[in-house]
């Protein structure tokens, strides 16, 4: 199906991390599931795209990806949950092309498990569509990229490479972790073996209708128990709109 909006779009969500970085303080089941405000961070995921009327979710799951699935069941506020589970770690690249035949739209919306940006998916999807991209990338600027690396965007939003964390320094834009894909693009990256989404999949696409588009809502990367401290702090707006 293509999509001319960003209803009714398929959403996938790589939620299938190991958590490493994270297990002194969330041991006992995924990343996704490690809780803020007493709800499972990928509530908070769920919560974003069932406002943005996205048309179906996939779930990518992997380690204790039982849990997810026993979690959330089939449905979230009546939007259809589907689930594409590695038996192995496939890493992010891998696991979005392991997941290809249940992407009903295209392009699709993808989104890292362990990250939030606060984003309008309609104007991502409406610049997406004007530039004529093949994938798009949401930005955000932060103030030191050493953590991240670095995104080289240019004025108008065309990507032109990708600078390793250890090559960073000072401010800059980083990957926000939520992207628009064609299924062309997914189709590419090569089956059956782990695959990393950030460090292989898309410096291999810059300068190939990559674009980036800068945000500017609250962004929060649960990666590490620092980070992972303050997600109550960030994600306290989402708790209150829920509710309203």
């Amino acid at each position: 199906m293509e999509t001319t909006t960003a209803q009714g779009l398929t959403a996938a969500i790589l939620a299938g991390g190991l958590g490493t970085r994270l297990r002194p303080v969330v041991a006992d089941r995924p990343k996704v599931l490690a809780e803020v405000r007493g709800r499972p961070f990928l509530a908070y995921l769920l919560d974003q795209v069932a406002a943005a009327r996205v048309g179906s979710v996939v779930l990518c799951t992997g380690h204790l990806g039982e849990q997810v699935q026993g979690t959330f069941g089939d449905d979230y506020r009546g939007l259809p949950l589907l689930y594409s589970r590695e038996s192995s770690p496939l890493g992010t690249g891998g696991a979005l092309r392991k997941a290809r035949h249940l992407l009903r739209s295209d392009p699709v919306l993808v989104l890292n498990g362990d990250s939030f940006c606060d984003l309008d998916f309609g104007e991502f999807w409406k610049f997406h569509h004007l530039v004529g991209a093949t994938g798009s990338l949401a930005l955000r600027e932060v103030a030191d990229t050493r953590r991240y690396g670095r995104v080289l965007v240019q004025p108008e939003g065309a990507i032109t490479g990708f600078a390793e964390k250890a090559d960073t320094v000072g401010a800059g834009w980083i990957n926000a972790g939520i992207y628009l894909f064609s299924r062309a693009l997914i189709d590419s990256i090569q089956e059956g073996r782990p695959v990393s989404l950030e460090r292989e999949v898309l410096p291999s696409w810059a300068g190939r209708g990559l674009h980036g588009y800068r945000s500017q809502g609250a962004f929060l990367d649960i990666g590490t128990p620092e980070a992972y401290a303050s997600s109550s702090r960030v994600l306290a707006p989402r708790i209150r709109e829920v509710h309203k």
